[in-house]
C-alpha cells in the first residue's frame, strides 16, 4: 500500500468574499517529486500555507505526515522542510551565523557535512552576510538550510523565481539529491514549466482555487493533445468529439485541444467530419498547461493574432 504523506480534504479558504482555495482534495504519495502549478493568483501560495498550518482554513482540513496541519507538533515540524517564496533570511546574519541558528532547532538530525558540501558546491563563503548576497545566492543558502535537517517532506513555494538558468539548474540538482535519499518527498510550485517537466514525476494543477489535475506527469503529458484538421471546403459547423476543451477555426482548418481522447477516436472523428488531413501536434508541458487552463472564451490580445 502506497503511503500518503500529504493529504487535503475539502480544503477551502475565503478572504472575505473572495474564494482562494475551493474544496481541494489532494493526496501526495511518499517518495515523489510533485510539481504544483497554476497561473498567477490561482491559489498555490494560499494552499501551501494552509497545508503547513500557517493559515486557518475556512472549511476542510489537511494532514502532513499523518498529523492535522492545524496542530502540527514540534516533532512533526522537524520532519518538514519549507522554502518560502522570496527566500526570506535574516539579512544581518552571516551564512555561518544562520547555520548555527538553524542547527539549534534540529539538534539530533542536522547534517553538518551536507550543509558544508552544499555551501562549497555553490561556492559561497560562510563569513559572507546575507545582505551582501544576490537573489540566487540567497536561494542557494535557503536550500542548504532546508536540506541540512534531512526533511522527510520538503515543500517549496516558487523556489527558482528570479534565478538565472545556471543557478536554477544547481538548485534543481539539489532537489534531485534529496529525493534520491530513500523515502523523501518534494512538493514545489513553479512558474517555470521546463523546471517542473525536468524533475517532477507527478503534477498538480490548480486553477482559480480549483484542483484541476492530480496525476503522474506522464499521464498528464499523454492526455492533453492538439489536433489540426484541414478541409477541402469549409470546416463543419458542429464539433462533437469526446474530450473537447477548445476549438479554434479558420476558413479551412480546425484546431482542437482535447483531453483524454485516444488517437483512434481522433482518426474516427476526422474521417466522419470529412477532414482531408489531420495532424496531432506535439506540445511541451508549458503549451499543454496554457491550453488546459485557458478560458473557453479567450479573446485576442493583439489585432494581428490569428484565430
Amino acid at each position: 500500500m502506497i503511503e500518503t504523506v500529504l493529504e487535503t480534504q475539502g480544503l477551502t479558504k475565503y478572504y472575505g468574499s473572495a474564494l482562494a482555495v475551493d474544496h481541494m482534495d489532494l493526496k501526495i504519495p511518499r517518495g515523489c517529486i510533485c510539481g504544483f502549478i497554476g497561473r498567477n493568483g490561482a491559489g498555490k501560495t494560499t494552499a501551501i500555507k494552509l497545508m503547513l498550518g500557517l493559515l486557518r482554513p475556512t472549511a476542510g482540513s489537511s494532514r502532513l505526515l499523518g498529523c492535522d496541519s492545524a496542530a502540527l507538533t514540534p516533532a512533526i515540524r522537524q520532519r518538514i522542510g519549507y522554502v518560502a517564496e522570496g527566500h526570506r533570511l535574516f539579512r544581518w546574519m552571516s551564512i555561518s551565523g544562520l547555520e548555527k541558528f538553524q542547527r539549534a532547532f534540529f539538534p539530533k538530525q542536522w547534517d553538518d557535512k551536507l550543509f558544508a558540501d552544499m555551501i562549497e558546491y555553490f561556492g559561497l563563503p560562510k563569513k559572507q552576510k546575507i545582505k551582501h548576497l544576490s537573489n540566487g545566492q540567497r536561494a542557494q543558502v535557503s536550500l542548504a538550510l532546508t536540506l541540512a535537517p534531512n526533511p522527510e517532506l520538503l515543500i517549496m513555494d516558487d523556489p527558482t523565481l528570479g534565478l538565472d538558468a545556471a543557478i536554477r539548474r544547481q538548485f534543481l540538482e539539489g532537489m534531485i539529491e534529496l529525493i534520491m535519499r530513500q523515502g523523501r518527498t518534494i512538493l514545489f510550485s513553479s512558474h517555470i514549466l521546463g523546471d517542473v517537466e525536468r524533475v517532477s514525476d507527478r503534477i498538480v494543477v490548480i486553477d482559480k482555487g480549483v484542483l484541476r489535475a492530480d496525476c503522474k506527469l506522464e499521464r498528464f503529458r499523454e492526455a492533453i493533445k492538439k489536433v489540426i484538421l484541414g478541409f477541402e471546403d469549409s470546416v463543419p459547423a458542429e464539433v462533437d468529439i469526446d474530450g473537447l476543451l477548445h476549438c479554434r477555426r479558420s476558413e479551412k482548418e480546425l484546431e482542437l485541444t482535447l483531453v483524454g481522447t485516444d488517437d483512434e477516436k481522433i482518426a474516427e472523428w476526422a474521417n466522419s467530419a470529412g477532414a482531408e488531413k489531420y495532424t496531432i501536434v506535439k506540445m511541451n508541458l508549458e503549451d499543454q498547461f496554457i491550453e488546459f487552463t485557458a478560458p473557453a472564451n479567450r479573446r485576442k490580445l493583439f489585432q494581428w493574432e490569428e484565430i
